[in-house]
C-alpha cells in the first residue's frame, strides 16, 4: 500500500470522504468560521510523539538528565503513542478533564508516512513521507518525561490533528519550519523544527531501524521547550508555515 497526495488531503465534517485539493483551498475552508467549518482527521493511522528531540526541551532537564531515572541524555528516539481516541479535527473542541486545571498544548509538526518503510536509510527516510501536518499533542501537565504516563498523553481528544495533510513536495525543508502557538489571539510561543536534535529524515530512520512504520500512519518530531497551558473556554491556534493552522476550543466536561 502507498499512500500518495499531490497537493493536500483533508476530511471536512459532513462530507462521505476525505478528498485532494489545492492547500489554499483548505486553508480557506479550514479559516472560514461557522457552521460546518469542523474537519474530521486527515489520516486514521497510528501517532507516535517524540520525547526531547527538541535541543531546547533536552536542555531543560539539565543535570537532572544524569541523575535517576535518566542517566544520561538518549541515545535512542523516545517513543509514546497517541491512541485513537485522542485523535480529532481541525475546530473540533477538546474537554478538559475536571482532575485538570489546564492542560498543555505540544505544538509539533505531524510527519505523515506514505509507503511501509523498515530499516530506512536516512539518504532515503523522505522518499516514504506522504507530507505533513500540523498537530497538537496536548498533555495533563507533569514534571517527568520519564515512561510517559497514558493518565497525562491519551486522553479522549489530546491530539488535534490537521486541518489537512500537504504533500511532501508542498514542503521545501521540513527541518526549518517556524510553529506558533496563539491563546485567543495572543502569541504564546514560537519554536522551529531547525532545533530539532534528529531532523525529520534521521528521525525516520532511527525510528524504523527497530520498528516498521506504515501508509497513514503519524510521526511527531518532538515538542519544544516551555509548552504553553491553556484553560476550559480559551481557543488555541497552531500554525506551521507552509503547512496549516490548526484551531481547536477547549472546553469543561459539563458542556461536552
Amino acid at each position: 500500500m502507498i499512500f500518495m497526495l499531490e497537493q493536500a488531503l483533508a476530511h471536512p465534517q459532513g462530507e462521505p470522504l476525505a478528498t485532494e485539493r489545492s492547500v489554499d483551498h483548505w486553508q480557506a475552508l479550514a479559516a472560514t468560521p461557522g457552521e460546518g467549518a469542523a474537519f474530521l482527521p486527515p489520516t486514521r493511522g497510528t501517532v507516535y510523539g517524540t520525547l526531547l528531540n527538541h535541543l531546547d526541551a533536552l536542555a531543560a532537564l539539565g543535570d537532572q538528565v544524569h541523575a535517576a531515572p535518566y542517566k544520561a541524555p538518549p541515545r535512542a528516539p523516545i517513543l509514546y503513542i497517541k491512541p485513537r481516541n485522542t485523535v480529532v479535527g481541525h475546530r473540533v473542541p477538546v474537554v478538559v478533564p475536571a482532575d485538570a486545571a489546564e492542560l498543555e498544548m505540544g505544538a509539533t509538526l505531524g510527519v505523515v508516512i506514505g509507503r511501509t518503510a523498515s530499516r530506512v536509510a536516512e539518504s532515503e527516510a523522505l522518499a516514504c513521507v506522504a507530507g505533513y501536518t500540523v498537530v497538537n499533542d496536548i498533555s495533563v501537565p507533569h514534571a517527568s518525561v520519564y515512561r510517559p504516563s497514558m493518565r497525562f498523553k491519551c486522553r479522549d481528544g489530546f491530539c488535534p490533528m490537521g486541518p489537512a495533510i500537504v504533500a511532501r513536495k508542498g514542503v521545501a525543508d521540513p527541518d526549518a519550519l517556524v510553529i506558533s502557538v496563539t491563546i485567543d489571539g495572543q502569541t504564546v510561543q514560537r519554536s522551529s523544527t531547525a532545533g530539532l536534535v534528529r531532523p525529520v529524515a534521521r528521525l525516520i530512520a532511527d525510528v524504523t531501524e527497530f520498528m516498521t512504520l506504515f501508509p497513514g500512519d503519524v510521526l511527531t518530531v518532538g515538542v519544544a521547550a516551555g509548552a504553553p497551558r491553556a484553560r476550559a473556554g480559551q481557543t488555541v491556534t497552531i500554525t506551521i508555515h507552509g503547512v496549516g493552522r490548526l484551531e481547536n476550543t477547549l472546553v469543561t466536561e459539563d458542556s461536552k
